[in-house]
C-alpha cells in the first residue's frame, strides 16, 4: 500500500503530465529517480479519465516494466491524447477531469475445469482478469464490477472485449487475476 503521500503525488503527476501533453504535446518528462522508494518498484498501472462523470479515456499496463512514477506519467499523458475510443483531449477539457489510478498486482493464473467453475472463483468487486484464448485477449479491470456485478456478465462481456461471443467457450482459454490498490482526485463540487 502506498502512503498518502505517495498517493498525492502520483496524482499531481499524472495531471501534470496531462498538462505538458496539451502544452508541448509530450508527456511530462521526469527525474530519474523521482520520488519514494515506493514510487521506483518496478508497477504495472491503468489511469482511467472521466469528464462529468463519463469515461473520457483509460490507459495502462498489464506488465510491470518500468518505475510506477513512470507508469503513471505515460499512461496518463496515453489515456488524455491517445486512447483510440476518444479524440484527443483540449484545453478546454482539462479542468473537468477527474483522474483515477490503479496500480496492478501480478497477474497469477487460475485454475478451473469448467466455466462454471470459473464463476464460482470469481470474487465480484476484488478480481481483475486477463482473458486469453489464441490471438484474443482482453482485460477488465476490478472497477467494473460496479457496472456488471454479476460474475456471468463480467465474464461474458470479458469475453465480447477479447474479441470472442459471450457465449464462447474452450477449454484452452486462460484466465489470469490481478488486485489493484486503486485511488483517485477528491471530487471538486
Amino acid at each position: 500500500m502506498l502512503s498518502n503521500a505517495d498517493r498525492q503525488t502520483l496524482l499531481h503527476l499524472a495531471r501534470e503530465s496531462i498538462q505538458s501533453g496539451l502544452s508541448n504535446g509530450q508527456p511530462l518528462s521526469i527525474e530519474k529517480q523521482y520520488g519514494s522508494t515506493h514510487l521506483q518498484e518496478i508497477r504495472a498501472c491503468f489511469v482511467t479519465l472521466h469528464k462529468h462523470g463519463q469515461l473520457r479515456g483509460c490507459i495502462g499496463n498489464l506488465e510491470a516494466r518500468q518505475p510506477l512514477v513512470n507508469d503513471v506519467v505515460e499512461n496518463a499523458f496515453n489515456a488524455a491524447f491517445r486512447d483510440p475510443r476518444f479524440p484527443p483531449l483540449n484545453a478546454n477539457e482539462f479542468e473537468q477531469l477527474h483522474i483515477h489510478i490503479e496500480i496492478l498486482t501480478p497477474p497469477e493464473p487460475m485454475q478451473f475445469n469448467s466455466e462454471q467453475d470459473l464463476l464460482t472463483q470469481l470474487q465480484p468487486g476484488k478480481d481483475g482478469l486477463i482473458l486469453s484464448e489464441g490471438s484474443h485477449r482482453g482485460t477488465f479491470l476490478p472497477t467494473v464490477w460496479e457496472s456488471l456485478p454479476q460474475p456471468e456478465q463480467f465474464l461474458f462481456h470479458l469475453k465480447n472485449k477479447a474479441g470472442l461471443p459471450g457465449d464462447y467457450w474452450s477449454d484452452n482459454i486462460k484466465i489470469e487475476r490481478y488486485h489493484t490498490e486503486s485511488f483517485e482526485e477528491e471530487c471538486i463540487s
